[in-house]
């Protein structure tokens, strides 16, 4: 979607100032207008999840533009709906959560990824070129927002869980794929460097 497309769509949220001072004493507001300590497990999984989109963004700047590009402007705008999900305590019929369809999406671009992929042969290190070591960063950061969501306990919107453990393959393959054109996978060789 276009910056631009992005500006016409009416706002969910109208900030027309920064700091509140409200958190100043270590709580800080749910979306029901609760107050939880900033050290709760909510808290912690809510910025395990900020801290993911952030580096999804930071893989998308070293990508082509184009479909890679899409799919990851796309996951960026659902991840705020995941916060928004994790943020919204109880189960109100209008709020906003993860659902299915956008868990089936990724499986499906999971599969439409991996279907032009060599199986694989032994385990990635994690880096690469550009693009690639930044989803590998930004997928080990979402496997601990999962950690995060999974640590709050029961409660959780079961999509949403399902959500960050797909997210975390799709950012995996889609790391496959772009490394592809850039040298491919580094290859784990077990024990490759005793004679070292």
């Amino acid at each position: 979607m276009s910056p631009r497309a992005r500006a016409t769509r009416p706002a969910l949220v109208k900030l027309t100032k920064i700091y509140t001072r409200t958190g100043d004493a270590g709580e800080t507001g749910l979306v029901d207008g609760s107050r939880v300590a900033k050290s709760d497990p909510r808290l912690a999984a809510i910025g395990d999840v900020d801290e993911a989109n952030s580096a999804i963004g930071i893989a998308a700047l070293h990508l082509p533009g184009g479909l890679y590009r899409a799919m990851l402007d796309r996951i960026q705008n659902e991840l705020f709906d995941l916060g928004a999900d994790l943020a919204t305590p109880g189960s109100g019929e209008n709020d906003l959560r993860i659902t299915v369809d956008q868990v089936a999406r990724l499986e499906r671009e999971i599969d439409e990824l991996n279907e032009r992929l060599e199986p694989l042969r032994s385990f990635i290190l994690p880096g690469g070129e550009g693009g690639s070591a930044y989803l590998h960063l930004a997928r080990a950061i979402v496997r601990r927002a999962e950690r995060s969501a999974v640590g709050m306990g029961a409660g959780l919107n079961p999509q949403l869980l399902a959500y960050l453990n797909r997210l975390s393959d799709h950012l995996f393959v889609l790391a496959r794929t772009v490394a592809r054109t850039e040298g491919g996978d580094i290859l784990w060789k077990p024990g490759g460097t005793r004679a070292d």
